[in-house]
């Protein structure tokens, strides 16, 4: 990384939230900060309100990260939202092709990575049978077990879940035809008759995306769910069996703290990598 140190990294943050309040956001710009400031990187970045204010950035930053969301990966087809989103992606996929340009890496967290599967045809994406919301156990599959952003992580990992929606049946003849890999999927649950969701797919040597959530920082979601009136809604929505799981399992240093340390931060390393030796 020494070639970057004197100049200056450019990171675009997709935000999905739709205004909604939300710990995403933060927790992104902590990752950011804190990998700059570890490798002594002059790092920036820039906000885009994709989904109110139809905001996209264009081809100028090295690295980008597309954030979770709010509602059905379904019900925003042919919106102009949308059509501006995914103008934005064929804008970055156009430059990737050309090889004389520096590649421009991608990660797509939860409701993007929803659009992204739906866009490219690689799965069912559907609505669940109830909510998933909780600490689980992801399972990394062959791929996985070679896939960079995982590296230092254990088999099976734990991460921060929260949607309505998944990916499931996998169109392995359109995952060949892109050369994408499913890298990981949801917990085994031999007890329901229901197909496992993909959970991580690497779609192209830049573009790679997380049904969960690999920003959540343990420390901060743990004080966040104690706040009196998240903790009532936790509660309301899904019991309290399930916050008080939530917040011990966040308390566990083998478990999130892993997730946020390695996953995003290896992104940022391998993206960074790769534009040096271009």
């Amino acid at each position: 990384m020494s070639e970057w140190t004197d100049q200056e990294i450019k990171i675009a943050i997709l935000d999905l939230y739709e205004g909604h309040v939300n710990q995403g956001m933060r927790c992104i710009r902590e990752i950011i900060n804190t990998w700059a400031e570890h490798h002594q990187l002059n790092v920036s970045f820039d906000e885009f309100d994709v989904r109110v204010k139809e905001e996209v950035p264009d081809t100028s930053y090295h690295i980008y990260i597309s954030t979770g969301g709010p509602g059905s990966p379904l019900d925003t087809i042919g919106n102009s939202w949308e059509q501006q989103y995914f103008k934005w992606l064929q804008s970055i996929e156009e430059w990737n092709k050309n090889e004389a340009n520096p590649p421009k890496h991608v990660f797509f967290i939860c409701h993007s990575f929803q659009l992204i599967c739906r866009h490219y045809a690689i799965g069912n994406v559907c609505k669940r049978k109830s909510t998933s919301f909780g600490v689980f156990p992801v399972h990394q599959l062959q791929e996985g077990e070679e896939e960079i952003i995982f590296e230092g992580l254990k088999d099976p990992f734990y991460v921060v879940d929260s949607r309505d929606y998944q990916v499931i049946e996998p169109n392995h003849a359109r995952l060949r035809e892109l050369g994408a890999k499913i890298l990981a999927i949801e917990k085994n649950r031999p007890h329901v008759p229901f197909e496992r969701a993909i959970m991580a797919i690497r779609f192209n040597d830049y573009f790679i995306g997380t049904q969960f959530h690999p920003e959540a920082d343990a420390i901060g979601m743990r004080l966040y769910l104690q706040t009196e009136e998240k903790k009532a809604t936790v509660i309301a929505n899904h019991g309290e069996a399930k916050w008080e799981s939530m917040v011990e399992q966040l308390g566990d240093p083998d478990k999130i703290l892993w997730t946020y340390t390695c996953i995003l931060p290896n992104f940022l390393n391998n993206a960074v990598g790769v534009l040096t030796t271009v």
